[in-house]
C-alpha cells in the first residue's frame, strides 16, 4: 500500500533482459535504507528488491507488468519516480495507492503556465476507468488532483516542488505515463457495471 507521494527519483542504471523478465537497477539515495523483498513503487508500479548494494537497489519486472505499463520504456539514464511502501502509523498524504496500474496514458498537452504546469493525459476509455473531477489519480505513481475530466481524458496541474522532484519533468507531449485510478471510484464502477 502506497500513499502518491514521492520519495525521491532515481536513475536507471542499468536493465538486463533474462527471457521476458526484465532486470532494473536503480541508483538512488533510498537504496541503502532498502531490504531485500521490500516492496518500492517505480513509477506506481509496486516491484520487489532483489538486490543491493550501497547506491543501488535491483527489481524485475515480468512479461505482464510491461505489457501494462511505461517499465518497457525504461533505459539507462531514465529518472523513475520511487516511494517505499506506507507505514500504518503515520499520515495519509497523498490518497490509497495500490501500485497495481490500471493502465497507461499518453500526454497530450504538456503546457508551462505562470508558476505551474499543466498536463493532460488520453487513456482508453473502453476498459472502464473514470476520473472525476476534485477525485484523485496516480501518474507515475504521484497522487495528484484531477482538474478537468472527460470521458477518455483528463487534466492536472503541477506544482514546481512536484515537478522538481519527480520525473514529470521529462514527460513531454507524446509519452507514455502509468495510470492507477482512485479505488473507490473503481469499486463504485464496477457495482454500477453489475447491477
Amino acid at each position: 500500500m502506497f500513499t502518491g507521494i514521492i520519495e525521491t527519483s532515481g536513475t536507471v542504471s542499468k536493465v538486463v533482459q533474462e527471457g521476458t523478465n526484465l532486470h532494473y537497477t536503480i541508483e538512488s539515495g533510498l537504496s541503502n535504507e532498502l531490504k531485500i523483498d521490500q516492496s518500492v513503487a517505480h513509477n506506481g508500479v509496486c516491484l520487489t528488491v532483489v538486490a543491493l548494494t550501497d547506491t543501488t537497489h535491483t527489481v524485475t519486472a515480468i512479461q505482464e507488468t510491461l505489457e501494462k505499463t511505461n517499465l518497457q520504456y525504461l533505459t539507462a539514464g531514465k529518472k523513475v519516480n520511487l516511494e517505499r511502501c506506507m507505514q500504518m502509523n503515520g499520515r495519509l498524504d497523498g490518497h490509497i495507492v495500490q501500485g497495481h496500474v490500471d493502465q497507461t496514458a499518453v500526454c497530450v498537452l504538456r503546457k508551462e503556465l505562470d508558476g505551474s504546469w499543466e498536463y493532460r493525459f488520453k487513456y482508453d476509455g473502453s476498459k472502464g476507468n473514470v476520473t472525476v473531477e476534485k477525485g484523485s489519480v496516480c501518474v507515475n505513481g504521484i497522487s495528484l488532483t484531477v482538474v478537468n475530466s472527460v470521458a477518455d481524458e483528463f487534466s492536472v496541474f503541477i506544482i514546481p516542488y512536484t515537478f522538481e522532484h519527480t520525473n514529470l519533468q521529462e514527460v513531454n507531449t507524446g509519452d507514455t505515463v502509468n495510470l492507477e485510478f482512485d479505488i473507490i471510484g473503481k469499486y463504485v464502477a464496477r457495482l454500477l457495471q453489475t447491477s
